[in-house]
């Protein structure tokens, strides 16, 4: 009687049949979640079988109904089940006969499956310990196990030898998908080398690849991440990349290779890496081309050299920062002192991370602002006495002069999203012309400094000039007219020698790129305004039916002599100097007007300059070495390859690229 919601003591009329919804009601799935419980005074009160939490559901006469009961469950009210599937309680509402809920409140699944796939879900379990370094024994923890149980009990959980299976599976997957990739690259690819320690005797060496491909889109790709027994010895490096190479198929597309300054240039020429390329005429301008130094790792090398030459000043100044900082009535005291010498700076005092030297620049600029606050703390608080002296504050003024030469030029190269190797040329030059400068100093103090920077920045531009020469030249805002400016400014009366060994460079490589066979492309594909300027796609034509006029354009240009595409190049004028120019787009949209001259600049173009990938912080000391911790050293080295490479790999996939992107390229495989 309870279930029809009637009053026990009232006679019921046999003869009048029941109301359809009381029969409808009682098959209400509803009614899977609740019982019906008799209260005082001949009401009854509906109670969920899960949290035994009651509603009112009748009231002797009256009948409440049953949506506040489907809300209850179809919006997760229910603390018992708010973590289930809420599509399929959803049904509740869909399928009960009563009056619906409104819209707005009605449970929508917004197009999520509510099919479980337990094999979908090992494989992303799988990418999400590659993706953000969780330790493979995480299928095993008691606490990880439950919290994946509350989500789906359906999952049945791996152990960890099945885990590390998938992520092998998952590697040999994306390498054979990037492989395919590299079928139709159409350039050369450079090589970059980073090393791994660990603690014990045992190391890593790991080997990226850029290059630009058919869309003229930088790429930089992880290819093998290889355990040696001594990272460091003769032939560690040049066998490295030899397997790698091999494995790959790449021993006919390798252009430059890029070491940081941990890495000596005759690790890779021995065990006749270099000869062997030599011999089957792989390398171009005989290999003059072919090791390449880290820009960013230099300016590192230098940074550090320059701060630990006042190291003992920058403690006293990071023990003063300390001592204002240790309470809020010290910050107090010494910010009364600022204003009482009416010190105006915005800077706040920050302490700074030892392994990152732009923070210990910016500690010491800040600290400058309030040099003579800390000379006046000194003299009134007895516990203070670590204030820096006249000579010493003098000294970090001369260093910071310095190092902001340095972080303005990282801070430029950091700025550029997907930096080419054009970019590097400008910085390099000016910092040697500045550091060139200060060596003549009559100020022994700021001569001593300069010349210990000029001395390593020197070896290193000796060393790159020519190739950022040349990737400066395939830029159309400058070509070889900044490379005249530029070295009249670091050679003087010399400078005329040192530009007609670029100019012979330029020739010369573009000659090797002559001999090669070009591809058959037809000439109306992408074609781009010859004298395009800002690289806007929107200006590129459409195909418009006059596919063979085009081939008559092309095939009159090839029977008529005309320049070398060099010459021609070099001699037009130069592209106006724009904000925000897309180098890559214009040779996009010019490479039919230069098609050899176009796969060379490709090639000089993908040289990666500096080794630091976006999204990593170009101050880091020991940019090219680092440690690898006790966990993943404790695993297998193939595995330690998958993990590595595989995390390179899944970043660029849709699905795990973070809205808006900050990856450094995609790449369609």
């Amino acid at each position: 009687m309870s279930m029809t919601g009637g009053n026990d003591n009232e006679p019921v009329d046999t003869q009048t049949p029941l109301p359809t919804t009381r029969r409808r009601r009682k098959k209400s799935s509803v009614w899977e979640h609740f019982t019906i419980e008799e209260v005082s005074g001949g009401c009854t009160r509906a109670c969920c079988k899960l949290c035994k939490q009651t509603f009112a559901y009748s009231s002797g006469s009256k009948i409440a109904g049953t949506s506040h009961l489907k809300r209850h469950i179809a919006l997760g009210s229910c603390p018992k089940i708010k973590y289930q599937n809420k599509l399929a309680l959803a049904s509740v509402a869909k399928f009960d006969g009563d009056t619906p809920d409104p819209p707005k409140r009605r449970y929508r699944s917004s197009g999520f499956s509510s099919v479980f796939d337990q094999d979908q879900s090992f494989v992303n379990l799988a990418k999400m310990i590659i993706v953000h370094e969780y330790p493979l024994d995480m299928v095993e923890h008691p606490a990880f196990v439950a919290f994946v149980q509350s989500l789906q009990p359906q999952f049945k959980m791996v152990d960890v030898s099945t885990i590390e299976g998938e992520v092998l599976s998952l590697y040999q997957k994306e390498k054979q998908n990037l492989m395919q990739a590299f079928v139709t690259m159409p350039g050369r690819i450079s090589l970059t080398i980073g090393l791994w320690t660990t603690s014990q005797t045992l190391g890593y060496i790991c080997l990226s690849g850029q290059f630009i491909d058919s869309d003229w889109k930088l790429h930089r790709r992880m290819l093998s991440f290889m355990m040696v027994s001594s990272p460091h010895s003769e032939n560690a490096l040049s066998e490295a990349i030899g397997v790698s190479l091999s494995d790959w198929n790449m021993k006919s597309k390798l252009f430059t290779i890029t070491l940081d300054n941990n890495c000596s240039s005759h690790d890779i020429y021995s065990a006749n890496l270099r000869d062997h390329l030599s011999n089957k005429n792989m390398l171009m301008l005989k290999g003059q081309l072919f090791v390449v130094r880290c820009y960013a790792n230099i300016l590192n090398v230098i940074a550090e050299d320059v701060i630990a030459s006042i190291h003992g000043i920058i403690y006293n100044i990071r023990e003063s920062i300390k001592f204002v900082k240790a309470s809020p009535a010290r910050e107090e005291k010494f910010a009364e002192i600022a204003l009482q010498l009416e010190i105006l700076s915005t800077k706040a005092l920050s302490l700074d991370v030892t392994t990152q030297w732009n923070t210990t620049y910016l500690m010491l600029v800040a600290a400058l602002e309030y040099k003579q606050a800390f000379n006046f703390l000194e003299t009134c608080d007895d516990n203070y006495n670590e204030a820096p002296s006249a000579d010493d504050w003098m000294k970090v003024e001369v260093v910071c002069a310095y190092l902001k030469l340095l972080y303005d030029s990282a801070n430029v190269v950091m700025a550029t999203a997907d930096p080419t190797a054009n970019i590097f040329f400008h910085e390099a030059w000016k910092v040697l012309v500045e550091l060139n400068s200060a060596t003549s100093s009559e100020d022994t103090m700021v001569s001593g400094i300069a010349n210990e920077m000029h001395e390593k920045f020197d070896k290193y531009w000796k060393d790159c000039s020519l190739i950022l020469a040349l990737a400066v030249v395939m830029d159309p805002r400058f070509k070889m007219k900044l490379v005249e400016f530029s070295f009249s400014k670091v050679y003087g009366a010399d400078s005329a020698r040192y530009v007609k060994l670029v100019n012979d460079s330029i020739h010369e490589l573009y000659l090797e790129y002559v001999a090669q066979p070009l591809p058959l492309t037809p000439a109306y594909v992408d074609q781009g305004e010859a004298n395009h300027i800002n690289g806007d796609d929107s200006n590129v034509p459409t195909v418009d039916g006059l596919q063979d006029f085009d081939m008559y354009l092309s095939e009159l240009s090839v029977n008529q002599p005309s320049k070398p595409e060099i010459e021609q190049y070099l001699e037009e004028s130069l592209v106006p100097r724009i904000q925000d120019f897309d180098i890559l787009n214009w040779w996009k949209l010019n490479y039919l007007k230069y098609p050899t001259l176009s796969k060379m600049a490709r090639d000089v173009l993908a040289i990666p300059v500096s080794m630091v990938s976006t999204g990593c912080s170009i101050f880091s000391s020991g940019t090219g070495s680092r440690v690898l911790d006790e966990y993943r050293s404790s695993l297998r080295p193939e595995t330690v390859e998958a993990l590595f490479c595989a995390k390179d790999w899944l970043q660029y996939l849709p699905t795990m690229v973070e809205p808006p992107s900050t990856a450094i390229v995609r790449m369609e495989i």
